[in-house]
């Protein structure tokens, strides 16, 4: 690592950049190798070698358990799950889907391709997600689901939204792709609603290369859905197979094993950050619940006023010493060009912290010692911001 002492020193001025390898903001857990094969093993023995077999089976069993649900559902990505979740529980004959838009870039997507219309709605400003109050400004007769997306930190208001569809007679769909270890007061994400999606994406807490599985406590949608799985579900893609391999379910179970053991690793390197974070003016580190059980995964920091430059200039400053530092959702869904219909309106918490969050580097790859280096620059960007600012505008003239 290079140490920054001048202006010259940064390495979007031509210095040498701060680290050697880039530093990620993904998660990319990496389970034991022996693990991996012990459960590969046990598809070669029963001669499966993809699709849904024994060890799919293993899987889905363990993460039912983990979430207190009673069914889970596996898939071939979490898109998929979306998709077919959404299809299968949309209200028939109604068009939209209420949904934050400080969300996942391709969650508007999801929408559309089931056929229907993503309708945005704006995030509560203190957890950054969709809350009752804002979910119910967007509720008409045409409104056929509510999708509700737990925050990266923390989780939303589960019980608030719940209580909205239930008077409203409408299905409660949770995206709890960055929730699987949480709580909230009521029990474990998985249980809520009419059912939760996940992902196994290596950039997720359970690294199954890829995949994603839906929690459920409806035994009729549980077989609706893995219907739909193999084909029998009506979607703008008949016949669609999306079945989880096998072996992305060894990986899984491998994950899974290694659980508890990667979320205190994730601690330590959060309690790293907020220690070395929390007298830096102008930057504030997004805190996890203590009051709940939370995985640590990814650390957020919102850039307030004092900070002297804006999101945007910093993240560049950073992507140049190799720290792979990256907006958190920016831009929001609803200022984003589509090519099918949405129904968007100004969203002003939305828009206010897509221009103020960004993703720190975390997961299997960071060490304490990067996250002092990473630190150490922010410090130096906040000290000469002014002077980085100049010369920017001088470069750019």
């Amino acid at each position: 690592m290079t140490e920054k002492s001048a202006l010259s020193d940064l390495a979007v001025f031509g210095g040498a950049p701060l680290f050697d390898a880039p530093k990620s903001t993904s998660n990319l857990v990496r389970p034991e190798l022996d693990a991996f094969l012990g459960y590969s093993r046990q598809f070669f023995a029963a001669a499966g070698q993809g699709g849904s077999g024994p060890v799919v089976e293993a899987l889905e069993t363990r993460l039912a358990a983990l979430h207190e649900a009673r069914h889970c559902v596996s898939f071939c990505s979490g898109f998929w799950a979306l998709v077919l979740a959404i299809a299968t529980l949309a209200r028939p004959g109604r068009t939209q889907v209420v949904m934050p838009s400080l969300t996942y870039r391709r969650m508007a997507d999801v929408v559309a391709w089931t056929g229907l219309v993503p309708h945005f709605c704006d995030v509560d400003p203190a957890s950054l997600a969709i809350s009752a109050t804002s979910a119910a400004a967007k509720l008409n007769e045409q409104t056929a689901l509510i999708l509700a997306v737990h925050p990266i930190v923390n989780c939303c208001d589960v019980h608030g939204l719940e209580a909205l569809a239930r008077q409203h007679d409408l299905p409660l769909l949770f995206d709890s792709v960055e929730s699987v270890y949480e709580t909230v007061a009521g029990g474990k994400i998985g249980r809520f609603g009419d059912a939760e999606v996940f992902s196994l994406h290596a950039s997720k807490l359970l690294n199954g290369f890829e995949g994603g599985y839906i929690t459920t406590n409806n035994a009729a949608l549980a077989e609706a859905l893995r219907r739909g799985r193999e084909g029998g579900l009506a979607t703008p893609q008949p016949g669609l197979n999306a079945r989880l391999n096998e072996v992305h379910a060894a990986m899984a179970l491998a994950g899974l094993d290694d659980l508890q053991a990667q979320v205190l690793r994730n601690r330590e390197r959060y309690l790293a950050y907020r220690s070395l974070l929390a007298d830096m003016h102008g930057l504030r580190l997004l805190d996890f619940d203590p009051q709940q059980q939370t995985s640590f995964k990814t650390i957020v920091a919102e850039l307030t006023e004092a900070w002297p430059l804006t999101r945007d200039e910093t993240v560049r400053i950073l992507n140049a010493e190799r720290i792979l530092a990256r907006a958190y959702y920016a831009p929001p869904l609803h200022l984003k060009p589509m090519a099918y219909p949405a129904i968007s309106s100004p969203l002003p918490v939305t828009e206010f912290y897509a221009q103020r969050l960004l993703l720190l580097p975390c997961g299997h790859f960071i060490e304490q010692q990067d996250i002092a280096a990473v630190a150490g620059l922010l410090d130096f960007i906040r000290r000469h911001g002014a002077a980085i600012r100049r010369r920017c505008e001088e470069t750019a003239a």
